[in-house]
């Protein structure tokens, strides 16, 4: 990415920036649904739990994911362009182009096997002895979570699917790439001297926010994913495309295993593939991104005259 006048200016600076108003963003979200709680329960503390049956607390968990969302990620990622207008913080080079798109969701399916894997061995990690405390922590939390997705996304009503594709796959896909591949990446290429370097750290950070703890290195290579698609293209929404599908496919399978009278569990569960399938991914996989980065190399050279 162009560093220009960035470059003039501390990148800690512009970090404490981005952290601040995020903080202002998250305090703003949290006094308005304090302030809703309040209204609706008459001072008595309302709290709608997700497995209520009532249509208001449905919409209420809604409202609360995609209002929370926009305000961590999507809104401060704005505001904080806003005051960068000199510099581009989401590059949007040949945005029109369909074929680095394509390339990148070819990628995300070949690699899904792969990610499969990654997975399966996330799931069955284990701590030594003397972690044990922060390991029955880590698994409380990742059940909590669980708990909480598989309420939201399990459903068998059309206007459901609807509102998870806008909260799970539209907002976060949108939102997430902005704050992540966008300011925040942008400000850690500038510490580090290196967008490679940030890209995993932002990654890193990118999976350990979602404080889904054996879920993490599946979500860490997704970040680098987007990262890379970011570097290479110039161009943020490859990454916020391919971010929402990769998202709204999970949605749309939540859908129809419920609508199958499979649980939540069994749509989580890992497809075990042969190994020639696991090395047919990881080669193939590796031949979609040498195209795609040979691609967009010959774009920066050649720019329209690539066919």
């Amino acid at each position: 990415m162009k560093m220009s006048d960035t470059s003039k200016r501390s990148p800690w600076a512009d970090l404490l920036s981005l952290l601040l108003i995020t903080f202002v963003c998250l305090f703003i979200v949290s006094l308005f649904f304090s302030v809703i709680a309040l209204t609706l329960s008459e001072g008595k503390g309302f709290l709608p739990e997700i497995s209520g049956d009532h249509t208001l607390k449905t919409y209420y968990v809604y409202l609360q994911l995609g209002i929370s969302s926009a305000g961590a990620f999507l809104v401060p990622a704005y505001i904080y362009q806003l005051i960068n207008k000199q510099n581009t913080i989401f590059p949007n080079q040949n945005l029109t182009d369909w074929k680095p798109y394509f390339l990148g969701l070819l990628f995300l399916f070949i690699f899904a096997p792969c990610m499969s894997l990654v997975a399966e061995w996330n799931m069955q990690m284990k701590l030594p002895e003397i972690a044990q405390q922060l390991e029955q922590w880590m698994r409380s939390k990742e059940d909590e979570m669980a708990l909480w997705t598989e309420h939201i996304v399990m459903t068998t009503a059309w206007n459901r699917l609807f509102l998870n594709i806008v909260v799970v796959g539209i907002l976060p896909g949108i939102g997430e790439e902005l704050f992540f591949r966008g300011a925040l990446q942008q400000i850690g290429t500038r510490i580090f001297k290196n967008e490679y370097v940030a890209v995993w750290v932002i990654a890193f950070i990118f999976s350990a926010i979602h404080i889904q703890f054996y879920g993490f290195f599946p979500r860490l290579l997704l970040g680098v994913f987007f990262g890379y698609m970011v570097v290479w293209t110039k161009n943020i929404w490859t990454a916020v495309v391919a971010h929402f599908v990769n998202n709204s496919m999970v949605v749309i399978w939540a859908f129809y295993y419920a609508t199958q009278g499979k649980s939540y569990a069994e749509l989580m569960k890992s497809d075990s593939y042969s190994l020639i399938v696991y090395l047919g991914s990881l080669v193939f996989s590796g031949i979609i991104a040498f195209i795609f980065y040979r691609y967009i190399t010959r774009i920066k050279l050649y720019g329209k005259r690539v066919d």
